[in-house]
């Protein structure tokens, strides 16, 4: 499935937490994806990052013209074809033709917009600036054709782990049985972005309506689910927004990255004469035994290791040949310890120790 190409996973679990409206939704979904600086001529690089400085139509404005021709103005000059490709409306209007005027681009839609429709315009984070400096979390517009906007709101944050939540975006559908999103359309009925602080604010919502959510992170920022380097993450729960209670606050997202390193933390117990070296850690994934990773010690004999998800078995040994690998035969370890090594996850307080052969097992 895509954001915009693709194919739907199956939904996963959200639940309830508290009678207020706290929401937590714990999801295990797919990563990864940059960019190069080159700095002004006659000046120091540019490192700042570009952000919408205005848009027409202004976010939350009704009595939209359905001829309208959307423009998007920036704080700085924009390189033409990233940003380009990163603006999108939803639900989904081709556009037919971009006009650059400075550092406001106008939108020459392909076809009329539809009467009494509210309507996303984004842009994604993979627009850039004439200097390679991304948008960073993206940005969105929302608008009507209609008299008034919808009150319906969802309001919360992305908890993200193992990636970086700002930019991801919050897909919204009205609850339909074996609806499944089709992102190629682009046919949700709402969109929200998380913003460089991880918290997300849908808009424009129908009321009374009950809605599911998708959170999608778009790591390699060309707005398409592709399996092996983005995440996608649909929440298997119905929101409901009334006339008395439009606005639903305080949802808290979950998304889990399963291919993101976890780390154990820990120290080695060593009574051997050191010559001045520190022990060695010594990682085997089990289910690979050629996969391995070693950490040094530093001075209190505590080590950091940053393993991929899955069973590991960690010893410490005395490198005495110092070229970072073990040689059974001659260089004394210690006993190993089994870790289970979960995705993003943090285990502290592994004890490991070195002994000379001649202590025994």
């Amino acid at each position: 499935m895509n954001l915009p190409p693709g194919a739907a996973p199956p939904l996963s679990t959200l639940r309830r937490v508290a009678a207020g409206g706290a929401l937590t939704i714990a999801i295990i979904v797919v990563l990864i994806g940059c960019a190069k600086k080159e700095p002004p001529s006659g000046g120091p690089p540019d490192l700042d990052r570009p952000r919408v400085a205005s848009s027409s139509p202004e976010s939350a404005a009704a009595r939209v013209p359905v001829d309208v021709r959307p423009a998007i103005t920036f704080s700085e000059a924009m390189e033409p074809r990233s940003t380009g490709e990163a603006i999108a409306l939803a639900p989904r209007v081709d556009i037919r033709q971009q006009r650059w005027s400075g550092r406001t681009v106008t939108l020459v839609l392909a076809e009329s917009l539809r009467a009494d429709q509210t309507y996303t315009l984004f842009v994604g984070g993979g627009a850039r600036d004439r200097h390679g400096n991304p948008l960073g979390a993206g940005a969105a517009v929302v608008f009507t054709t209609g008299a008034a906007l919808p009150a319906g709101v969802l309001e919360g944050e992305i908890n993200a782990r193992g990636f970086a939540a700002p930019g991801t975006y919050l897909w919204t559908y009205r609850d339909a049985p074996g609806r499944v999103p089709d992102s190629t359309a682009r046919d949700f009925d709402a969109l929200g972005l998380a913003d460089d602080d991880g918290r997300f604010r849908v808009v424009g919502l129908p009321v009374p309506g009950r809605y599911r959510l998708w959170a999608f992170a778009d790591l390699n920022r060309n707005r398409s689910f592709e399996p092996e380097s983005d995440l996608l993450a649909p929440a298997d729960t119905v929101l409901e927004l009334t006339e008395a209670s439009p606005v639903r606050s305080g949802l808290s997202i979950t998304v889990v990255n399963p291919r993101a390193p976890g780390k154990v933390r820990g120290t080695v117990l060593d009574s051997l004469d050191a010559d001045g070296t520190g022990p060695i850690v010594l990682a085997t994934s089990e289910r690979d035994t050629l996969q391995r990773v070693t950490a040094e010690t530093n001075r209190e004999l505590q080590f950091v290791l940053e393993l991929a998800p899955g069973p590991w078995s960690v010893r410490a040994f005395r490198d005495l040949d110092r070229n970072g690998s073990w040689q059974r035969a001659r260089e004394p370890a210690g006993p190993p310890v089994r870790v289970e090594v979960s995705p993003a996850g943090e285990q502290a307080g592994l004890v490991l120790r070195v002994r000379s052969q001649d202590e025994g097992p």
